[in-house]
C-alpha cells in the first residue's frame, strides 16, 4: 500500500514538474517575442519613415495651420480661422479691385461666403481649393497686398470640413467641386442658363465670383459653436479695413467711408470721451488714427493687409515710434514716451506686398525692413498735422503734461510702496510661483497664475497644480473696489500692489509674466463679487490684459455624483439630474459649496488637461465706464431698483 502511494506520489511530482517547465518554456518564448517586439520598436530604418500627404498631414497637425482647436467659446478657436481664410480670399478680390460687395451667411453650424471677384478660373478649382501650394497669390500681377500669401488657407478649411463646396462662375459658365473631410466626392462645369439651374441654385447667382460653403468636421472640433458676437466684430474690422466695401451678414450690411477713423470712433463712442478729435492719416500703405482718453494705459488696434495682428509686431512698434518722434519735433522737447502714450488709443493699418508672420494664424508681423518707411511716414504726418490743428495740438500737450506730473507722483509712491514691501518680505507675500513664465519661450507658453479666494481654496489648488507652469496668488477676501480712483491708490493696496508686481505689469502688460490670468473663486455671490472688484481693478488701469485675451474665469463642477464603482462631476443643474439618472438610485450626490471642499486630488483633473476656461472679453471700449459706473460706482438707488426689479426667485 505505501509502495502504491508512493508511486502515486512520484507520478503526480513527475507531472507536476512537467506542466512547469511547459509553462516555463511558454512563458520564456513569450518573454522572446515581447523582446523583439520591443527591439523592432526601438529599429529606425526605412520601414520607420512615413509621407503624409497634405490632407493627412493638416487633419494630423491641425495646431500648425490654424492654430487652436475650441469649440467656438473663443474668438480664436479654429472655427472661426476657417471662416477668416475663406473671407480673406474674397477680400483680396475687393482689395485687386473685383466686386464690392461680399455675402456672408452662418447658420446651424454653416458658413456660406459669396464674393463678386473674377472667380477662379475654372479648369483650376479642383486644385485651387484642395492642392497646397497651388494659387495665383504667389504672381503680383493678380494679388499684390494679399493676406493670404502661402497657399493653404483654403485647402485647410476643405480638409478640416466634413462638407466643403465651391463654386466659380465666370462669363456664363460655373465649375463645381464638391468634397467630404478634403476628399473629392464630385466635380462638374456647365453652362449657367438664364432658367433656374442646380450650379445656380442654393446660394450661387449667376454673377462672375466665387462661392464657398463648409460645415467644420466635428471629429476634429466636437461639439463647436458659432458665436455671432465674434463674427459680428470681424466683419465690422473688415469694412473698417477696406473703405468701400459692404459686407453682409445674415442679410445685415456693414460698410466705412472714414476707415480706422470709423474704428476708433467705434470704440471710443461719444467725442466726449476722447480729449480732442481723433487725428487720421491716410498714405498709400499706411493708415492710422489716434486720440487721447482719460483711461489709464494703451490701447492699438494693428492690422496687415486687412489681417488683425492681435500681438502687434513691427509695423506696431514702428508706428508708435513715429508718433513719439513726430510730437517731440513739433513741440520741440524730449518727453519721454511713456507720456506720449499714456491714456492714448490708436489703429494702424499697412499694405505689405510680401509679409512675414510669426504662424499661419498671422498674430504678429515679422519684417524688420518695414520699421524705417513707417516712423519716417508716421512722424511727417503726425508733426504736419498738429501744426495744421494748433487747438489739438494744445489739448495733446496738456495730456502728455499731465501724464509727466502723474507720473512724477507715481514715482514717489512706487518707492514708498517698494520701501514698504522689503519690510514685509523679499518675496511677493501669498504668491506660490511657478518654474516657467512667457518669456521662457516655448516652456512659458502654458504659463498660468491662478488668483484664488483665500487659503482654503488655494490649499487645494497648491497641491494639485503644476509647478512648472501654474502659480497661485492668494487673496485675503474681497480685495477694494478701484472704481473711479487714480492709479497711485493701487499703490497704497499692499494686497493689489502685490498682485500687480506678481503679474510683472507695474510699467506695461509687455512685462507680464504669466500666458493666462485665471480668476478663481467660488460659485457663490462672494465669489462673484470677488469676481467683479478683480476685473474692474484690470477694466480701470490694465483693460490691454482683458482686450489682449489674457484674463479668463476658471469654471469648476458645482457636483459630484458617485456609486462605489463611478464618479461623475456636473456642472450644471442639469448635468446632475442626468448623472443621477444614469448612476442609479444608490448614487450619492454632493455640492460643492467653495473650491476649498474639492480636495487637491479632485481638484488636479480641474486645472489639468481637461480644465475649463471661460475668456473675459469686451465687444467695445467705449460700453466699458458705464458697465463700470453702474454697477461698481456710487449709484446706489437705480442699482438697487434694477435688482429689485430682476430678482429671480431660486424656489419659483
Amino acid at each position: 500500500m505505501a509502495n502504491i502511494k508512493k508511486q502515486v506520489v512520484t507520478k503526480s511530482d513527475n507531472i507536476s514538474d512537467n506542466i512547469k517547465k511547459t509553462d516555463a518554456s511558454k512563458i520564456q518564448n513569450v518573454k522572446k517575442t515581447e523582446k523583439a517586439s520591443a527591439q523592432n520598436k526601438n529599429v529606425y530604418d526605412e520601414s520607420k519613415i512615413k509621407t503624409l500627404s497634405s490632407l493627412e498631414h493638416i487633419r494630423l497637425r491641425t495646431g500648425m495651420y490654424i492654430g487652436r482647436l475650441g469649440d467656438g467659446s473663443n474668438p480664436d478657436d479654429g472655427i472661426y480661422v476657417l471662416l477668416k481664410e475663406v473671407i480673406d480670399n474674397a477680400v483680396d478680390e475687393f482689395i485687386m479691385g473685383n466686386g464690392k460687395e461680399i455675402d456672408i451667411e452662418v447658420k446651424d453650424g454653416k458658413a456660406r461666403v459669396r464674393d463678386f471677384g473674377r472667380g477662379i478660373p475654372l479648369g483650376k478649382l479642383t486644385e485651387c481649393v484642395s492642392v497646397i501650394n497651388t494659387g495665383a497669390k504667389y504672381n503680383d500681377d493678380v494679388f499684390q497686398f494679399s493676406v493670404g500669401l502661402n497657399g493653404v488657407g483654403t485647402k485647410a478649411v476643405n480638409a478640416l470640413s466634413l462638407h466643403f463646396r465651391a463654386v466659380s462662375v465666370r462669363d456664363g459658365q460655373f465649375a463645381e467641386s464638391i468634397f467630404e473631410r478634403g476628399i473629392l466626392k464630385n466635380e462638374r462645369k456647365g453652362k449657367i442658363k438664364k432658367t433656374a439651374d442646380k450650379a445656380s441654385a442654393d446660394k450661387v447667382s449667376a454673377k462672375t465670383g466665387t462661392y464657398i460653403e463648409f460645415i467644420p468636421d466635428k471629429e476634429i472640433f466636437g461639439a463647436y459653436q458659432f458665436n455671432m458676437e465674434f463674427i459680428e466684430s470681424r466683419v465690422k474690422n473688415y469694412s473698417y479695413l477696406n473703405t468701400g466695401l459692404t459686407l453682409v451678414l445674415n442679410g445685415k450690411k456693414y460698410h466705412s467711408t472714414h476707415g480706422l477713423f470709423d474704428l476708433l470712433s467705434e470704440q471710443i463712442g461719444t467725442a466726449a470721451d476722447s480729449l480732442y478729435p481723433i487725428s487720421y492719416y491716410k498714405g498709400a500703405h499706411i493708415e492710422f488714427a489716434f486720440t487721447h482718453t482719460n483711461n489709464y494705459g494703451e490701447e492699438y488696434f494693428s492690422f496687415v493687409n486687412g489681417q488683425w495682428t492681435r500681438d502687434g509686431g513691427t509695423h506696431l512698434s514702428a508706428f508708435k515710434e513715429g508718433l513719439l518722434k513726430g510730437i517731440q519735433a513739433f513741440y520741440k522737447k524730449d518727453y519721454k514716451s511713456e507720456d506720449v502714450r499714456e491714456g492714448s488709443i490708436a489703429a494702424v493699418a499697412v499694405k505689405l506686398k510680401n509679409p512675414v508672420f510669426e504662424s499661419q494664424t498671422k498674430n504678429k508681423l515679422g519684417n524688420s525692413d518695414v520699421r524705417g518707411w513707417i516712423t519716417a511716414e508716421c512722424k511727417a504726418a503726425v508733426e504736419d498735422y498738429l501744426h495744421k490743428n494748433p487747438e489739438m495740438a494744445k489739448k495733446l500737450e496738456q495730456k502728455i503734461i499731465a501724464n509727466e506730473s502723474l507720473r512724477t507722483e507715481l514715482n514717489t509712491v512706487k518707492k514708498e510702496a517698494r520701501e514698504a514691501a522689503k519690510k514685509i518680505a523679499i518675496k511677493i507675500p501669498k504668491l506660490k510661483d511657478c518654474k516657467y513664465h512667457l518669456e521662457d519661450g516655448l516652456h512659458g507658453v502654458n504659463s498660468t497664475i491662478f488668483i484664488t479666494e483665500g487659503d482654503s481654496a488655494s490649499g487645494s489648488m497648491v497641491g494639485s497644480r503644476d509647478v512648472y507652469t501654474q502659480a497661485i496668488f492668494s487673496l485675503r477676501g474681497k480685495v477694494e473696489n478701484m472704481y473711479g480712483k487714480k492709479r497711485p491708490a493701487i499703490y497704497k493696496n499692499e494686497e493689489l500692489y502685490n498682485l500687480m508686481m506678481a503679474l510683472g505689469i507695474e510699467n506695461d502688460i509687455e512685462g507680464l509674466r504669466y500666458a493666462r490670468i485665471v480668476i478663481a473663486t467660488d460659485a457663490d455671490f462672494d465669489g462673484f463679487h470677488i469676481r467683479n472688484l478683480l476685473l474692474t481693478f484690470f477694466l480701470s488701469y490694465f483693460e490691454e490684459l482683458v482686450t489682449a485675451g489674457k484674463i479668463f474665469i476658471l469654471e469648476t463642477p458645482l457636483f459630484r455624483v458617485r456609486t462605489k464603482k463611478e464618479t461623475r462631476y456636473c456642472y450644471t443643474e442639469k448635468e446632475r439630474d442626468e448623472a443621477a439618472a444614469r448612476l442609479g438610485a444608490g448614487s450619492e450626490i454632493t455640492r460643492f459649496k467653495g473650491l476649498g471642499e474639492i480636495s487637491p486630488k479632485e481638484f488636479g483633473q480641474f486645472i489639468g488637461a481637461d480644465i475649463k476656461l471661460i475668456p473675459v472679453s469686451v465687444n467695445t471700449l467705449r460700453g466699458v465706464p458705464q458697465v463700470l459706473s453702474f454697477y461698481m460706482g456710487k449709484n446706489t438707488p437705480d442699482r438697487r431698483e434694477y435688482i429689485m426689479k430682476n430678482l429671480v426667485d431660486a424656489d419659483v
